[in-house]
């Protein structure tokens, strides 16, 4: 059975008392849990070391929004995968649209951020997904090719078992718009044959693809089960202990 996973992803949301009574709050809210899910939460960098603390002993997960393929330097600013692995952080979001679209990342930067991610021993949430143009010019599966193909050029089988694939149709993240489940279904789909392509059909079959389009508690439960849709990467449904519970609570037992 494929691992499901529920991200919260904070974006620049949260300081470090506010991340403190979060994770309160998430105890109290999933007191008594026991799905399958692992639930991973993505604070902002001045809030990791928080977080791991606030973590421990708890069921949940820590992960970076990001880091720089570098793992020393002049880079002012930025964070590196040894320095996130030095915080017993296990997963890094890699490739968000945000990133790729405000920053300036291309399909070879994220590519050699995953393979830093890998070498330093973290588990990558690789970001791919289309923009409203490409949707509508009916190029959503060339662009999920070109994406998916660039990141994970060169792995091997047993580096792609470290990735987790979060598919986020850029037209639906912060706009209150989401893809239909059955449009959901389709990409995560298609993405699962394209890992079929690179690494066999076993491998393919355990890999987990996260829905990341304005998923929350209101339609949760309907993308979720979905045959191919292994859990979220959660916005802003994520800032709030409660509706983010709500969320992983939605998640069906078994798939």
């Amino acid at each position: 059975m494929r691992k499901k996973i529920i991200a919260a992803n904070w974006k620049m949301n949260k300081d470090i008392k506010e991340t403190s009574e979060f994770f309160t709050a998430l105890e109290k809210e999933l007191n008594g849990y026991n799905g399958t899910a692992e639930v991973v939460v993505c604070p902002p960098f001045i809030a990791l070391q928080t977080a791991a603390k606030a973590s421990h002993g708890t069921p949940f997960e820590i992960g970076a929004q990001n880091l720089h393929y570098e793992n020393d330097g002049a880079y002012t600013g930025e964070i590196s995968a040894r320095m996130i692995r030095s915080l017993g952080i296990p997963y890094v979001i890699i490739g968000h649209s945000e990133r790729r679209q405000y920053f300036g990342e291309t399909d070879e930067i994220v590519a050699r951020k995953v393979k830093k991610a890998l070498s330093e021993g973290l588990k990558v949430i690789l970001c791919v997904g289309e923009t409203l143009s490409e949707r509508d010019g009916n190029i959503t599966e060339k662009v999920l090719e070109r994406q998916v193909n660039a990141a994970l050029a060169g792995l091997t089988s047993e580096q792609f078992k470290s990735v987790v694939i979060a598919y986020e149709p850029v037209w639906a993240i912060g706009t209150g718009r989401n893809a239909t489940p059955q449009q959901a279904q389709e990409a995560h789909a298609f993405i699962r044959s394209l890992a079929a392509k690179l690494f066999g059909n076993d491998v393919a079959k355990d890999l987990t693809i996260q829905y990341g389009g304005s998923m929350k508690p209101e339609n949760s439960g309907e993308l979720l089960s979905q045959p191919d849709v292994d859990g979220g990467l959660i916005g802003g449904a994520s800032l709030k202990a409660d509706s983010f519970a709500k969320i992983v609570k939605s998640l069906p037992a078994a798939k």
